[in-house]
């Protein structure tokens, strides 16, 4: 059965992204989601800047879940990345964040958008789950992990 292989696809997963703070972090993430959006990384910057105003997106036990939605889009799609160092996010918690699942759906679609952010929030309250992708050493395996329940389960 997979997990987040509806949404994350060749690419979209990153290890060991080096960043200086949340903003350095957002700038990273818009860079490097951009060919998954299909839309510019100063416009991806952008609207995670206008969710984040908001309030903060993190989710709590060093994991972020910044989203943002786009006319370029035609179905949700994610970009997850694993930090080399936690930075300080503004998390409830206080607990710097290492784990970042960004997710970028349809603007036209708000329910797909509600669905995908309810599925990515209940697989990164698992504890253990996280702990995996924590303890994975590549992109590889940290795709296993985030598209497979089965390897996610096994390891």
């Amino acid at each position: 059965m997979r997990e987040f292989g509806d949404l994350l696809g060749p690419g979209s997963v990153h290890f060991g992204i080096r960043v200086d703070g949340k903003k350095g972090l957002f700038k990273e993430l818009s860079v490097l989601a951009s060919p998954c959006v299909g839309a510019e990384p100063r416009d991806i910057l952008a609207q995670l800047a206008r969710r984040e105003q908001l309030g903060s997106t993190g989710f709590g036990d060093g994991v972020g879940l910044p989203h943002a939605q786009f006319d370029s889009l035609d179905r949700p799609t994610g970009v997850f990345l694993r930090l080399a160092r936690p930075v300080d996010y503004d998390s409830a918690d206080d607990i710097p964040v290492d784990c970042v699942f960004a997710l970028f759906s349809p603007r036209e679609d708000g329910a797909a958008h509600l669905r995908a952010l309810a599925q990515v929030s209940r697989r990164f309250r698992d504890e253990d789950f996280v702990a995996k992708l924590r303890g994975a050493r590549s992109e590889d395996a940290l795709y296993a992990l985030l598209t497979d329940y089965a390897a996610a389960d096994a390891a």
